[in-house]
């Protein structure tokens, strides 16, 4: 079978820092190639793979602001649509924009939706529906407008989270910096409970981490900036407990599964995906405000780390993901 890899641009494949879509098309690649499929990723220039790599845009616009968005990414797609006929399965890591190209080839197409930005992307969604297939990324983040082939978490390298059975001192939050994600909120539980909290991502909205953020910082709150991958690692193996204080629904979120796989449970806000990935009391909690997960902080002492960790071998990881698509891949071809 012949597979094309559609990944974003906005970002190398894999990701220095940030870059959630582009992480997982990097681990969808190269857990296929271990099964002997023929792929070929169509990402950055800069990109990592031991896949063919094939690309017209040679660095990530979000890393070189003299590259125009629009019109790369129209070169980007473009340059796979152009030769789609190599391809058994072209899979769609980049939103809705490769889909206005779906009916001018023959070669079916998946897209693995992320998320919806918006209500408003849902028009070419639909339009599509009946010809392309659809996979979501949780039963909680699915349109009632759209019909879905099937739903695929995301998985991990587990390899690359060393766990580590003891519990850390502070707390941790880790993603972006948005009112979405709740980093204010994650600074109240913290003070609340009078324990460190350690502030990693990027800066989505500046204004936002200037108002809400900044005036917080001292010795006992601290923002550590962007952190690469070996960072990344120490700073979620060596935490207490994740806060994820989400104020959307979130559609995954990777940074639950890589903490838990650390051995670090979560304590969420229960939107979105999160009751399809933490089990109250097993990795983490279910929680709706940030009184409740003040309360709860103390009771992350009875949870078992290695049980974290299990629960993403098992339902988590980089093999399952690549053996589920590989039997959404069949499917669509024997069609």
């Amino acid at each position: 079978m012949r597979v094309a890899i559609i990944s974003p641009i906005a970002w190398r494949t894999p990701p220095r820092h940030y870059g959630p879509w582009e992480t997982v098309a990097s681990l969808l690649t190269e857990g296929l190639v271990k099964e002997k499929i023929d792929v070929t990723l169509f990402a950055t220039g800069d990109s990592l793979t031991s896949a063919k790599l094939r690309s017209i845009c040679q660095a990530p616009y979000e890393e070189d602001k003299a590259i125009d968005p629009k019109v790369w990414e129209c070169l980007h797609i473009s340059e796979v649509m152009e030769q789609a006929d190599e391809f058994d399965i072209i899979h769609n890591n980049y939103d809705f924009l490769p889909l206005t190209y779906s009916g001018l080839i023959k070669t079916p197409m998946v897209t693995t939706i992320h998320g919806f930005s918006s209500p408003k992307i849902l028009p070419v969604y639909q339009k599509y529906n009946a010809t392309t297939h659809y996979v979501s990324i949780s039963d909680a983040d699915r349109s009632s407008d759209l019909d879905y082939i099937r739903t695929v978490y995301h998985g991990i390298d587990i390899s690359n989270f060393p766990f580590n059975e003891n519990k850390g001192d502070y707390l941790l939050y880790f993603g972006r910096i948005h009112s979405d994600k709740g980093t204010w909120e994650a600074i109240q539980v913290a003070k609340k409970v009078k324990m460190k909290l350690v502030i990693a991502g990027l800066i989505q909205d500046r204004r936002y981490y200037e108002e809400y953020v900044q005036p917080y910082l001292n010795d006992d709150i601290t923002y550590i900036g962007c952190v690469s991958p070996p960072e990344k690692d120490s700073v979620l193996s060596n935490a207490y407990a994740l806060l994820h204080a989400i104020n959307f629904n979130e559609p995954f979120g990777l940074s639950v599964v890589e903490a838990m796989a650390c051995g670090t449970p979560v304590l969420a806000f229960g939107k979105g995906s999160m009751p399809e990935i933490i089990e109250n009391g097993r990795n983490g909690f279910i929680v709706s405000n940030i009184e409740e997960m003040a309360q709860r902080v103390k009771d992350v002492e009875n949870i078992s780390r290695k049980l974290c960790r299990e629960t993403v071998v098992k339902r988590f990881s980089q093999e399952k993901m690549v053996k589920e698509y590989i039997e959404v891949y069949k499917e669509i071809v024997n069609k």
